[in-house]
């Protein structure tokens, strides 16, 4: 379980997430046959650079001021891939993981627009945990297209 001990601490774990989920959509987008699927992978990681450069700022800026709760009730294990990420998955896993990140870091950057008293930066995380509920819907959707109704 991560250990915490101050909010540049989490700030880094954000970007590196997001830094993971740049690598594996370009890792994805690289397997993926479909172009409409491709396309849109490649556009999430896009996405993901964006939101790994916001959270830089505000960490090069301090601009995070926290509440009075403590930083070390954040529950990070619960925003944390339980799946292993393996070159030879299949299409159905990858959609898989993908939700579960993209879940996961919604409800990290919910959390975190709770644990500060700045509007500014409550806006910035909650704008980002919308953008990641969009890409979990996406994903559903071509889970539910491509894998359910093939069965």
């Amino acid at each position: 379980m991560e250990k915490f001990n101050n909010i540049d601490d989490v700030l880094d774990f954000a970007m590196d997430a997001e830094q993971k989920a740049v690598d594996f959509y370009h890792q994805l987008a690289e397997k993926i046959k479909n172009e409409e699927m491709k396309s849109i992978f490649l556009e999430f990681a896009q996405e993901e650079v964006g939101h790994k450069a916001k959270l830089k700022k505000i960490k090069e800026e301090k601009m995070f001021v926290a509440s009075s709760e403590s930083i070390s009730n954040l529950k990070i294990s619960d925003y944390v891939d339980s799946v292993i990420i393996k070159p030879d998955m299949s299409y159905q896993e990858a959609l898989t993981v993908a939700m579960n990140r993209e879940k996961a870091s919604f409800n990290l950057y919910t959390r975190l627009s709770k644990k500060t008293d700045v509007p500014e930066l409550q806006n910035i995380f909650k704008m980002l945990a919308q953008e990641e509920s969009k890409h979990k819907l996406r994903f559903e959707m071509e889970y539910d297209e491509f894998v359910l109704r093939e069965n």
